[in-house]
């Protein structure tokens, strides 16, 4: 397969679970990337409905804390030991981007083009999901392990009074990243055959 730079970059955006504060860039840098890299992502008719919010350190901590305390209420106590290990792994890291979707975009989008009305909020789940595979393949490409994680809707509402966040934007994604404490592992893809259709 002939040499693609994007591509070499995407093989490079792994699930990185084994995170330090050790950045190999600064924290401005890195708040320039994960910025760029929403800012490029792109959006069905261009809605630029995807939010971010970029928390480092302690703040980063304190949104960890706020998702062990959700699932300290619905976690058996006696398998909680596991899944307090499991975020402590993850505030381990230097910081965390939560991706938000404005769903007053949305419904502004809905009102303009009724005709797609139901699209809209099927397309600003794509818009999410593109800014997240923008900014770990960014990270990635800048040497910072990252993980995409789902505890929404748990903590939404404390994390919404936290940090004063609009009542439109909705939370889709939690990405810890920070350096990578260890290696890869390898990973397996299925068969071609199996994936692809290929037809002309």
């Amino acid at each position: 397969m002939s040499s693609n730079p994007f591509l070499e970059t995407s093989r490079r955006r792994r699930s990185q679970y084994s995170l330090g504060r050790n950045l190999p860039i600064s924290q401005q840098a890195t708040t320039d990337l994960i910025q760029e890299a929403v800012r490029l992502s792109p959006s069905s008719f261009n809605s630029q409905s995807s939010r971010a919010v970029i928390l480092f350190g302690d703040q980063s901590q304190t949104f960890w804390d706020i998702v062990k305390d959700a699932l300290r209420a619905i976690v058996p106590a006696d398998g909680f030991a596991a899944t307090e290990a499991k975020i402590d792994s993850f505030a381990a890291g230097a910081g965390t981007v939560l991706f938000y979707e404005d769903q007053d975009v949305v419904r502004s989008l809905q009102q303009q083009f009724p005709l797609y009305a139901d699209n809209f909020p099927v397309w600003s789940e794509h818009a999410s999901a593109m800014a997240q595979f923008s900014v770990w393949t960014a990270l990635a490409n800048a040497g910072i392990g990252a993980s995409l994680q789902h505890y929404n809707p748990l903590p939404d509402a404390a994390v919404a009074a936290q940090w004063s966040l609009p009542a439109s934007w909705t939370l889709r994604a939690q990405m810890p990243f920070g350096s990578n404490e260890a290696p890869f592992g390898d990973k397996d893809h299925i068969d071609d055959a199996v994936r692809f259709r290929v037809h002309g």
